[in-house]
């Protein structure tokens, strides 16, 4: 059987090269509340700018009494990148400011088409390129000056530690990614351009598109080994034997779905070169980063922040008589790992100080060191390990006396506490440091207290519900909200021909709505993956997040693009949702089984028929009608029954198709030699003979009169929904309390 490969079969947002970047004009001051002004509001910030790296988004064509729209549409791109790894375990190494920009009008440039207004609004932002017919419709960009300007408002920022990401109010498609990065606001799947763009401008990650125009194949790569992390020209035993490139994923079942191998296509070539995924993030929208791409991204990130935030200062040697410290970040999904050496030997333990008057220390000087580094499994590559490591050096003298330095115990910094944290979170309160004590947090939950500069709510085994969790120190006390109830998810599905709790049958398109809930306020990010294929984002349909998402067998093609293809055959469809908070909620799952569809009509018959119908050739439809008589179908002609009543009997023989869908025939059933046999939903009150047949099927029906088959190749399956019938031969295995027949039993015939 073949294996689903892909919801969406590419993206469609481009990297732009800064050689590409429009020649910029200056942002303009204005009084507040006109056209240019601005204000900056910091949603998040969990260090000081220069410690952090630093998110900032702005707007542009948001007009005054639009800018709660942009603060929506704001809060939607960081929730579903919270939601994505690497940026969910480093949240805490962002700061993101939002600044709100005043445009004199709403929208942005040529949206959607050359022939659509230009727009006057303090980035310029445009579709085209900004209105280049020599670009493409879905490049969005922008006045790069101007967004300088604007982020240069947020103090303590530079080009060196922040990323701008600019959202046009637009609900059309659309991005780019270069030196700053672009996304419309408002379509069903702008809150994935974010990420992808961000993967350009912060992580240096190309397109894995194997084309650069929409429709037209990209052709055959022309050059030699491309530079780009994830792309090559090796084969996997090259790359094993030279090394390089991701040759210590390779096997590893991928983050985005399949496993980490080689797959032809990318840099908008169609062949002659390879990407490590299937489907990733910078192929895919709606899927994860996979593993090489996640490595980079993680890299990327934590070079633009300090490793170690703070310590002891080591310009000069210090006393044997007093605490050396550090501060190093504090991912969100594990603690970093500090180890102390003192004059090349080891320190048992991982703190964040170490008191040097335990250690004994004979006289004279001696030098101690202490290591931080990221225990993290999204890293392999020793150089990018050895980037996420740092060390401090001390010379320690004993016959130096620490002076009194009067700093008092107190907290610094920690953990928001402005928002839930989650079920698995690492939380973090930073002290002041006293060269002569090493301050002692205490933390109480339920109850329960322990000591140290973090707690990690991983290890607590939290029950569902809401709890409280507090650090202290002297007389000063943090509080948190922790939620530790997981998010749920419904679904709804179009109505099936036939269902058996969990378990649906069709035999064409179907769709999927998900809908995830929280028992508390934030937007909640739903998933689903088909056979265990990469986890995809559910934005709803992409013309509209209103519109469910739709499965049919060749997919749907949207602007050149492929949606929902679902080949025909049995698929497991798993769910779940993640929260504001960072939960993930149980994945839960259904069964859909697609089948063939039944022939075109070459003869239509509705309503009340009295007399008997006679189907000598072609394909005769009853489609809801209510026949009065027998129906007998000859050699190689068809029938499909769909809804309504035969009150006579039915007899086929040697017939290419009869099909019998959710109808009733109260006299006998016989067919036999039928090349295809589907019977789904039906009641058939009478006996029920099928033999000789090909590939039949045989579920969701009662056959209240006795029912026989015999020679059928494969045996009759029910593809999951039972039959509430008395079988005899290879039927019994359908009958109430049989196991049923698989449908991947008869795929290589009904393909």
């Amino acid at each position: 059987m073949r294996k689903f490969a892909a919801l969406v079969l590419a993206a469609a947002v481009l990297y732009v090269p800064p050689a590409l970047s429009m020649s910029p004009a200056h942002a303009t001051a204005a009084e507040p509340g006109e056209p240019g002004a601005a204000t900056v509001v910091p949603v998040q910030v969990t260090g000081a700018p220069a410690k952090r790296f630093n998110l900032i988004i702005m707007g542009d064509g948001y007009t005054g009494a639009e800018q709660a729209k942009f603060q929506a549409d704001a809060d939607r791109h960081l929730n579903v990148m919270w939601s994505i790894e690497p940026f969910k375990t480093y949240r805490n190494y962002i700061n993101v400011y939002r600044i709100d920009i005043v445009s004199g009008e709403s929208g942005i440039s040529c949206d959607p088409g050359l022939d659509a207004p230009r727009k006057t609004t303090p980035l310029s932002m445009g579709f085209w390129g900004r209105c280049n017919p020599g670009s493409v419709q879905r490049l969005i960009t922008m006045d790069n000056a101007a967004a300088t300007h604007y982020a240069d408002l947020v103090t303590g920022t530079s080009s060196g530690n922040r990323q701008i990401l600019a959202l046009g109010n637009s609900g059309t498609y659309g991005g780019a990614g270069g030196s700053y990065a672009t996304a419309s606001g408002s379509n069903s799947m702008s809150a994935l351009i974010s990420p992808h763009e961000l993967g350009h401008s912060l992580g240096g990650l190309q397109d894995e598109y194997d084309y650069y125009q929409r429709g037209v194949p990209g052709g055959a790569y022309p050059g030699g080994e491309p530079s780009s992390a994830h792309h090559t020209l090796l084969t996997e035993q090259q790359m094993r034997d030279q090394q390089k490139k991701w040759w210590r994923w390779l096997g590893e079942p991928s983050e985005s779905g399949g496993p980490i191998a080689r797959y032809e296509g990318g840099l908008y070539y169609t062949t002659g070169v390879w990407r490590p995924s299937q489907h990733s993030m910078m192929k895919t929208l709606g899927y994860y980063f996979d593993q090489v791409s996640r490595e980079v991204m993680v890299q990327r990130i934590t070079a633009k922040t300090m490793i170690i935030q703070d310590a002891t200062p080591a310009d000069a040697p210090v006393g044997a008589d007093r605490v050396l410290w550090v501060e190093p970040m504090r991912p969100v999904g594990h603690p970093l790992t500090t180890t102390w050496n003192v004059d090349g030997k080891d320190v048992p333990g991982d703190q964040d100080s170490l008191d040097l008057r335990t250690l004994g220390l004979t006289p004279g000087t001696h030098t101690v060191k202490a290591t931080v580094s990221d225990p993290t499994e999204f890293v392999r590559d020793p150089a990018i390990r050895t980037a996420i490591t740092r060390t401090r050096t001390w010379t320690v003298d004993t016959a130096l006396t620490t002076p009194p330095d009067g700093v008092e115990p107190a907290f610094v910094s920690s953990t928001p506490t402005d928002r839930p944290l989650g079920r698995d979170e690492v939380v973090y309160a930073e002290t002041t440091h006293p060269a002569a004590a090493a301050p002692e947090v205490t933390w109480t939950l339920n109850g329960k207290q322990t000591h140290g500069t973090d707690l990690d709510l991983g290890e607590q085994d939290l029950a569902p519900g809401t709890h409280t969790l507090t650090a202290t120190l002297g007389g000063k006390t943090l509080t948190w909200t922790i939620d530790a109830t997981e998010p749920t998810t419904g679904y709804e599905l179009s109505e099936p021909l036939a269902r058996s709790g969990d378990t649906y049958v069709y035999n064409g398109p179907f769709s999927m709505k998900l809908t995830g809930d929280d028992d508390r306020d934030g937007y909640v990010v739903s998933e689903s993956r088909v056979d265990r294929d990469g986890w995809f984002n559910y934005f709803g349909w992409p013309t509209s997040s209103e519109l469910p998402w739709t499965f049919t067998e060749e997919g749907t093609v949207i602007d050149s693009l492929v949606y929902g293809k679902l080949p025909r055959g049995r698929h497991e469809i798993e769910y779940r949702s993640i929260d504001a908070a960072g939960n993930y909620g149980r994945a839960k799952s259904f069964t859909v089984t697609t089948i063939a569809p039944p022939p075109a009509c070459t003869r239509t018959i509705t309503g009340a028929h009295r007399g008997s119908i006679a189907v000598a050739e072609g394909v005769t439809c009853l489609d809801d009608a209510q026949v009065t008589g027998s129906v007998t179908v000859q050699a190689g002609a068809s029938l499909v029954v769909t809804g309504g009543g035969i009150t006579g009997a039915l007899t086929a023989s040697g017939p290419a198709a009869v099909h019998l869908l959710d109808t009733r025939v109260s006299g006998a059933l016989s067919v036999n030699g039928a090349r295809s046999l589907t019977v789904v939903g039906a009641d058939l009150r009478g006996a029920a003979l099928l033999t000789g047949n090909t590939a039949p099927i045989l579920s969701g029906t009662t056959v209240k009169g006795a029912l026989a088959c015999s020679g059928n190749t494969p045996a009759p399956v029910d593809l999951g929904v039972p039959n509430k019938i008395t079988g005899a031969g290879q039927c019994a295995e359908l009958a109430p309390g049989a196991k049923g027949r698989a449908y991947e039993a008869v795929q290589h015939v009904a393909e």
